[in-house]
């Protein structure tokens, strides 16, 4: 079989066969492999007992208990593998690739108390004699302590239910794993680990089994590797009034069947993602006219109703990339089909949207109408690596995004696989010189290899707008920098929510709006006061282009979230662990949205060092809270000092805009400039900043040394404003 055999249509793999009723579904899902299955025999409340043999081998080994075994493994990137009752590794939809070579210096070593050990360069992961599992720091600093877990065999036969509880330092903070939730640090309580569609049919939140612990003694991420439903309750800790008086933050992950194993990795948090990076994969890296605006219509008008969008667009001076069309452009809502009546020169289309700068963009329903059996809808075989789409490129889409039929079983897993077959089809079939864009409602970790998530338009109201936040937050720490929600107005909060969310998704990753009425569906829809603040908050994107473009080309090299918590940086800064209204937009911009109605001035903490208000200029030295303006055309932003940012220039070029340094002090910056090709990118330009009194120096650091910049240059923050307290 040839590769031209491999790469098949959606149509030939997986809805020929699809078609032919439920054993293909039924098929497909005993098919799914290890993720889907328990770990071996069981017995009912059982426990792993005491230690009886130990077998060492390369960067840990295999612990045997009285009724169950543990298998642990340090690998050279320093993640640490555990797994109960035999499970391995692999196989893992969330790996990249094989599982890492174990760390040759690494052994299994006795420790304390009939207990075991194994001592790595970055962590020491001891498990005592009745199985509790402890990550330490290279200086013997607990970070987390998993005890043994418990099973409970089914009474019908079924998988067993597994419970296992943890312990983390008093003074940490939870960060994850994503789903609804309205703030970026998860509430103490129990957080559903959702897998598959709401009651409504709507696509169920991304809730990821990822965990990012910070506390003073450090970063770690914690990944249980099992697709099943589940549930995490969490508490965080309190430190007492002396020692011994702290309580332990705790969490407890309840399982309904599927293996018990996971990965723990620890270090800095920008460490701690690289890591997880190189296990679950590099992110895929977006077309540059991803970063854009995209607009979703239903397309129900037909060819007519996309050019009038566009032209309502372009006449106001609203800057558009992307036209997203739904369900109303398909015959009869199948997926992969065009409305010939509606829609009868697609491709024509295409070119001509492309000559104004303007992508098409399909939507794929995740289940395929089979029309012999009555619109009823069916899957492929979406873990058969050799399916693919076909046909979407030759129709003039750029990309796809994908929904969630309620009325058949979708999981996680299933998003992930879907992912993999739009990309690689779009790939195959698509220019050379141009990216494809897949975006998807749910996933899996590992999704990030081929595509980013939108989450929709969320909770309603103004706790839906700081929810937006929490879930693009919580997803860049998940590993999944590109997301962002649906920005639709005129439904529950009227103009002024509308603007907010705008303005917020402005400098998110994904900035995707819908229909505000049934007319244009723009906004100026609602008067032309809310038409100026849009004109300025997308204007603003438009300018910061090459700006998201670098990050995401940081973001798949390093696996550092575009969007980040403003602790970032300094997670050994306790009050900004507790700073959930603001976020750091790379290293350089600091983001303050509005998130209550009326508001016109807001409190923002500041991180150390000084910070320039982009719009005024004016200067701020942290770390301290400031109380800045708000008015209803922008929210607060903020510049680092010594930042260097690139972005688009008048001509429509790209310039550095460089905030100076404080007397005294540098900076710097890297910019990646975008290449129009499928690989990774060009080398990272490499600017430091220095300054002596008034004047600012900027230099480009090369192998041959430091050189004049090749982009113009503009300086700002010596306006001469003082730094204010």
């Amino acid at each position: 079989m040839n590769g031209r055999d491999l790469v098949r249509s959606w149509w030939s793999v997986g809805v020929a066969g699809a078609a032919r009723g439920p054993r293909t579904v039924r098929a497909a899902w005993r098919r799914r492999g290890a993720d889907a299955t328990g770990p071996g025999p069981r017995v009912r409340a059982r426990v792993p007992g005491a230690v009886r043999k130990v077998v060492p081998g390369p960067g840990g080994g295999v612990i045997r208990f009285a009724r169950s075994e543990l298998r642990v493994l340090v690998a050279v990137n320093g993640a640490v593998f555990w797994g109960w009752d035999g499970a391995g590794p692999e196989p893992s939809y969330a790996l990249a690739g094989a599982c890492p070579e174990p760390d040759p210096r690494a052994e299994l070593e006795p420790d304390t108390d009939g207990g075991w050990r194994v001592v790595a360069e970055r962590v020491t992961v001891a498990v005592s004699r009745h199985g509790a599992l402890e990550v330490l720091t290279p200086g013997g600093v607990t970070l987390r302590r998993d005890l043994p877990p418990r099973w409970w065999e089914a009474e019908d036969g079924g998988p067993a239910r597994w419970m296992q509880r943890s312990e983390v330092p008093a003074d940490a903070r939870f960060f994850g794993p994503g789903g609804p939730v309205e703030w970026p640090r998860p509430r103490d309580g129990a957080h559903r680990l959702r897998n598959g569609v709401t009651g409504t049919g709507s696509a169920a939140p991304v809730t990821m089994p990822v965990q990012l612990v910070v506390a003073d003694a450090g970063t770690h991420l914690l990944f249980v590797d099992n697709p099943w439903d589940g549930t995490l309750t969490l508490r965080e800790g309190a430190e007492g009034a002396g020692s011994g008086h702290d309580r332990v933050g705790t969490s407890e992950l309840r399982m309904e069947g599927g293996p018990v194993r996971g990965w723990v990795m620890a270090g800095t948090p920008a460490r701690v993602l690289l890591t997880w990076a190189s296990l679950a994969g590099a992110p895929a890296l977006p077309p540059a006219w991803a970063f854009g605006h995209h607009h979703v219509r239903e397309g129900a008008g037909g060819e007519d109703e996309v050019r009038r969008v566009v032209a309502g667009h372009l006449e106001r001076g609203l800057p558009l990339d992307a036209v997203h069309l739904g369900d109303g452009h398909l015959d009869g809502g199948r997926a992969f089909t065009v409305d010939q009546d509606r829609f009868p020169k697609l491709p024509v289309l295409a070119d001509e949207l492309r000559r104004e700068g303007v992508r098409l963009v399909s939507v794929v329903p995740a289940a395929v109408r089979a029309e012999d059996r009555r619109g009823e809808g069916v899957f492929p075989d979406l873990p058969d690596a050799r399916v693919r789409y076909a046909g979407q490129a030759a129709r003039g889409f750029a990309g796809v995004w994908h929904t969630v039929d309620g009325s058949v079983p979708f999981g996680r897993v299933d998003a992930l696989c879907l992912g993999r077959a739009a990309h690689e089809g779009l790939r195959d079939e698509g220019p050379a010189d141009e990216r494809p864009l897949v975006l998807s409602p749910s996933g899996w970790p590992g999704s990030q290899r081929y595509g980013g998530v939108w989450s929709g338009e969320g909770a309603v109201g103004w706790p839906g707008l700081r929810a937006s936040l929490a879930r693009v937050v919580g997803l860049g720490l998940c590993g999944v920098p590109f997301s962002g929600p649906d920005v639709v107005g005129g439904r529950d909060g009227g103009c002024e929510l509308y603007v907010r969310r705008l303005q917020l998704a402005a400098y998110l990753p994904l900035l995707r709006t819908g229909a505000v009425g049934p007319a244009d569906g723009g906004p100026w829809e609602h008067g032309a006061a809310v038409l100026g603040h849009a004109r300025v908050a997308l204007g603003e994107r438009r300018r910061l282009l090459p700006y998201f473009v670098t990050l995401a080309h940081l973001a798949r090299r390093t696996g550092a979230p575009m969007v980040r918590p403003v602790w970032w940086p300094a997670p050994e800064e306790r009050e900004l662990r507790d700073c959930e209204d603001a976020f750091l937009l790379g290293d350089a911009l600091l983001v303050a949205p509005v998130l209550e109605p009326g508001a016109v001035r807001r409190e923002v903490r500041l991180p150390r060092g000084r910070w320039y208000d982009t719009v005024t200029g004016r200067a701020y030295e942290g770390p301290a809270k400031v109380l800045v303006d708000a008015p209803p055309e922008r929210i607060p932003v903020f510049a680092r000092a010594g930042a260097v940012l690139p972005v688009r220039a008048e001509d429509g070029g790209t310039e550095l805009e460089v905030w100076a340094p404080a007397p005294g002090r540098s900076g710097g910056g890297l910019v990646v400039p975008e290449s129009g090709d499928d690989g990774d990118g060009p080398e990272a330009e490499r600017y430091s900043v220095t300054r002596s009194g008034p004047r600012v120096v900027v230099r480009r650091e090369t192998e041959d040394g430091a050189q004049e910049p090749s982009r113009p240059v503009r300086v700002r923050g010596l306006d001469g404003t003082g730094a204010q307290m």
